[in-house]
C-alpha cells in the first residue's frame, strides 16, 4: 500500500479535499459498526443484507470521488508531460481490480 507505479509529482489534497473524504469514511464506518451491532442483536438477515449493500454503494462511490480526482491532477499532469501512456496503463489496470 502506498506504493505507485511511477515518479510523477504528486498533487496534495487541499485540507477540504481531505476533510471530505475523511468524513464518508468515516460514515462508512458508523455503517460497519452498525452492521456489527445487528449481528450481535440477531437482526433480519434481508435488513442486514440492505446495511451491507448501502456501505459497496457508499464506498465505490468514495472510489469514484479519488479516481476523478486522480484523472484530473495526476493523469492530466502525466499527459502533459508526456508520459500520459504509463499514467492510464496503471489507472485501468486499478479500475480493472476496482470493478471485481
Amino acid at each position: 500500500m502506498g506504493e505507485h507505479l511511477h515518479d510523477y509529482t504528486l498533487t496534495p489534497r487541499t485540507d477540504e479535499e481531505k476533510q471530505k473524504v475523511m468524513r464518508r469514511l468515516k460514515r462508512i464506518e458508523g455503517q460497519v459498526r452498525g452492521i456489527q451491532k445487528m449481528i450481535e442483536e440477531d437482526r433480519y438477515c434481508v435488513d442486514i443484507l440492505v446495511q451491507i449493500s448501502a456501505i459497496q454503494s457508499a464506498l465505490k462511490n468514495v472510489g469514484y470521488s479519488v479516481t476523478e480526482r486522480h484523472m484530473k491532477h495526476c493523469v492530466s499532469d502525466a499527459i502533459a508531460k508526456g508520459e500520459g501512456d504509463d499514467s492510464i496503463e496503471e489507472l485501468m489496470a486499478v479500475l480493472k481490480q476496482f470493478s471485481k
